[in-house]
Order: structure tokens, then sequence, then C-alpha cells
């Protein structure tokens, strides 16, 4: 689940996702893939690209896996040819749901992701009815005493960060403009600041409480929807509980 800023929550979502590798490996390999056969097998003049092997590379995505599907994609090979489509919903409680997809067959993912909001509380929603409350941005996680506020901030709003931020719950979050990330990643990079995190997300604007119920049943759906081979990401804005996390 992507999107949410709280450590806490950050923590528990890598680690659901880590018992997911080989799922997230696939759903990797996708988006290079159509990167690749958009805009090229550069990176470096391809941003949608260097977007797709960032993802890779934080789920530990093999070298060699990561130029098997450039290659594929740069070759223009024959294969399935996979559409970008936006879904959006709402799931228990009210908490808005974005999924991104890239996907081969429109009709049957339809029809999928509407079934697993029906079976989990939710219900899927128009184009645009809850984008409008997420705000795309890169954000960068960094422990503290990694580095101290001074030297962070130096460093990050001279490579064209918007803001510098301490998260009580573990770390200093730095935030920027989609067009500056890799910018400010590799300012941060060069500097020797080592990042816990690292992506171009989602935040929601504002954020829904849930209780431990509420937010296993969110929990719950978006398991059920990041198991779908078409979705490449889905955000909320749910703030959810430690013992959520813990119940599953």
């Amino acid at each position: 689940m992507a999107g949410h800023s709280k450590w806490a929550n950050i923590k528990h979502r890598k680690s659901r996702q880590d018992a997911k590798r080989g799922k997230q490996w696939s759903k990797c390999s996708r988006a290079i893939i159509v990167a690749a056969r958009n805009g090229g097998g550069d990176p470096k003049f391809n941003t949608t690209l260097r977007y797709a092997i960032d993802d890779a590379k934080a789920v530990n995505m093999p070298k060699d896996t990561i130029e098997k599907a450039i290659k594929k994609g740069d070759g223009g090979a024959d294969g399935e040819q996979y559409e970008e489509v936006r879904y959006e919903g709402y799931g228990p409680g009210g908490v808005a749901v974005l999924i991104d997809c890239l996907i081969a067959n429109v009709n049957k993912a339809a029809a999928e992701i509407r079934s697993i909001f029906d079976k989990n509380n939710g219900k899927m929603g128009v184009q645009g009815s809850v984008a409008f409350g997420f705000t795309q941005q890169g954000v960068f996680l960094i422990e503290h005493g990694r580095i101290d506020e001074d030297r962070l901030m130096e460093v990050a709003l001279e490579a064209g960060a918007d803001d510098v931020t301490s998260d009580p719950d573990g770390g200093w979050q730095v935030t920027c403009d989609p067009s500056s990330f890799h910018g400010v990643k590799d300012a941060l990079e060069g500097a020797e600041i080592e990042l816990a995190s690292a992506e171009v997300t989602n935040t929601p604007q504002t954020m829904v409480d849930c209780n431990t119920k509420i937010g296993v049943q969110i929990l719950r759906l978006v398991d059920a929807l990041e198991d779908l081979d078409d979705v490449q990401k889905v955000y909320t804005n749910a703030e959810i509980p430690a013992e959520a996390y813990e119940q599953l």
C-alpha cells in the first residue's frame, strides 16, 4: 500500500511487500517493459523507465532481470500490450482508494476490481471521485541520527526539494515535485545520506483515522487488490493503527 507518510505504516507496508516479493518482481517487470516500449530503453532519456527501475531496485529485483525486461520492452518484442488505467473507489469507513494498473484486458480487470470492492465492504467509484484528494510527490525517508537537520536541509533544498520535516515515529521526511525526484535523490546519495525509502507516490491531502476493525478491513481490501497481476500500486488515505497490522 503506497502513499502514506507515517514511518510506522511505511515499515509495516514494506514488510508485507517483502513477503510478496515474487509478485512485486512480476509487477516491476511489466512496468519496465511498458516504459521501455513507450519511451526507449535508456533511463537517462526516459524518466518513466527510471522510476520503474527505482521501484524494481527497492524490492531487490536482480540486475539481470531488470536488464532483460528493458531489452524486451525496447526491442518491441511481440506480446501482450498493456494499457495504463486508474480505478478509484471507497473502502470501509469512507477511506479513499486509488489503484494504478497496467492492463491487457480492461473489461476483465474492471470486473475483478469491482468484485473485490464489493466483497470487502467497499464501493468502486467513477473517474475523479477520489483522485482529487491525492498529490503526486517524491518522498524520501531518512532515519534520525544518519545526518543532522542543517546538513540535510542544505543538501535537499539546494537540490530542489520542497520541504524537510521530522516525523516523531522515526526520522526525516523530504518531499519534492516528481520532476525534481531524481535530482534530489542523486544529491542525497551523493552526500552519502542513507535513504530508508525513496519513491514517487500519491500522497493523501487528508487522512481518515481508522480503528482496528476498519484498519483490518482496509488491509484485506488492499491485499486483495495488490494480488491482482494487473494492479501496480494501491494508495489510500487510511491512518491504520499498528494493532490492525498485528492482527493480520
